[in-house]
């Protein structure tokens, strides 16, 4: 058993979004091994009430309550230092405090790192060999947000991705080790930063299934008459927000003219005002719900048509491992060890969700077969253990403090 500093961007609970499902794990992960120190930020007030959940995983925590807007204004300082906006947003003077702290009183075998931004906290003790989960090429993302933002949005997430790829690459050449989603990502990661590529690994998300299963006596949230189709996912995360106005425009029309009795069903929290303007005739955007799994296991169809998102999303996980149907973009479907067309469908064009959806719409028996291929794929190739154990190894090679269980 030895003393880790965990550190994460975000609260890591509750596991309703894909960053915190997976920070969640690994906190989970970690603490059933070794006496955790957690070190995190606290963005939704809601969240405030989940922290005696989580400090039953923690010797310790630190958290940071901080304001999205006042801390966007704060990281405009990064434009002065000519750093990414990303580390000033998560500046804050009390964390760094209580990190050195802890490194002069709690003999720390390594911190664990969730996502770049909160390195700089682990940067200043070089004296802690240091494990990064960069998660997703974040820099990537900000790049890719460019094209579809008029200037001077468009100006400021070219430069985001740019200094926050120097800052990545600065992160893990000063890591022990640091990993990705998938071996897409890493790849993508070594293609821009050459040298690196023996320090940079995967380690896949899972999906927890018995959590996530169907079950007989759930209830459905729909109206018997109603055919619905799902979508998952924060709603104030850009590639969602994308994701859905894309559906609801260019490719729910065209579904309705074959199924009017079809209804989309956007299920997340924090609905911006454009999802919300979305709701009408066919629509619904329900915000907040005490329990995804009832909106998933009663779906017709669940759809995830990411645009703007890379690597293995949780969302999809989650439904095929509630036995439901996913037609997904083939970005994502490529980055899951599934079989296409026997475990889930993948499309591209709006045309090919259209074609996809309405042939599972037509035949309930295929839905279903679908449906429990990719339950019993989820099963069989995505626990958490399994892949959070491949953190396990890069731990063990560092002495472990001395500390009693």
């Amino acid at each position: 058993m030895a003393n880790i500093l965990y550190l994460v961007h975000r609260l890591p609970y509750p596991p309703n979004k894909g960053d915190k499902v997976r920070s969640f794990h690994l906190l989970k992960h970690l603490a059933a091994r070794h006496r955790v120190f957690l070190g995190t930020f606290v963005d939704d007030p809601e969240d405030l009430q989940y922290l005696d959940t989580v400090r039953r995983y923690c010797a310790d925590m630190h958290v940071v309550k901080i304001d999205p807007r006042r801390s966007k204004l704060a990281s405009l300082r990064g434009l002065l230092s000519g750093e990414a906006l990303s580390l000033p947003f998560y500046r804050d003077a009390s964390m760094q405090a209580w990190v050195n702290k802890l490194v002069q009183t709690e003999n720390l075998s390594a911190s664990v790192v969730f996502s770049s931004p909160v390195a700089q906290y682990a940067m200043q003790c070089p004296q802690v060999p240091m494990l990064v989960d960069f998660v997703d090429l974040d820099s990537a993302k900000w790049t890719d947000y460019a094209p579809n933002h008029v200037w001077p949005l468009s100006w400021l997430y070219r430069r985001e991705g740019r200094t926050l790829l120097a800052f990545e690459q600065e992160v893990a050449a000063k890591a022990r080790a640091s990993f990705f989603v998938t071996d897409k990502e890493v790849a993508l990661f070594h293609a821009r930063s050459p040298g690196l590529q023996a320090k940079v690994h995967a380690l896949c998300n899972g999906v927890d299934a018995e959590f996530f299963s169907p079950e007989a006596g759930r209830t459905s949230p729909f109206p018997a008459q109603q055919m619905p189709l799902v979508f998952t996912g924060a709603m104030d995360y850009w590639p969602n927000i994308d994701a859905v106005t894309w559906f609801v425009q260019d490719i729910l029309p065209e579904l309705r003219k074959q199924w009017p009795s079809l209804h989309f069903y956007i299920v997340g929290r924090s609905p911006t005002a454009a999802v919300q303007a979305l709701a009408g005739e066919g629509v619904t955007v329900t915000g907040t719900v005490p329990d995804v799994r009832p909106y998933l296991q009663h779906a017709a169809v669940v759809v995830a048509p990411l645009r703007l998102a890379r690597g293995i999303q949780n969302k999809i996980l989650e439904a095929m491992a509630m036995g439901r149907p996913v037609v997904a973009a083939s970005s994502c479907v490529q980055a899951i060890d599934a079989k296409v067309g026997q475990d889930l469908l993948q499309a591209q064009a709006s045309e090919d969700y259209v074609r996809e959806v309405s042939a599972l719409l037509a035949s309930v028996e295929r839905a279903e077969q679908i449906g429990a291929a990719g339950r019993a794929c989820v099963l069989a190739n995505y626990s958490w253990d399994a892949h959070l154990a491949g953190i396990d190894q890069y731990l063990a090679e560092i002495p472990a403090s001395e500390v009693s269980p």
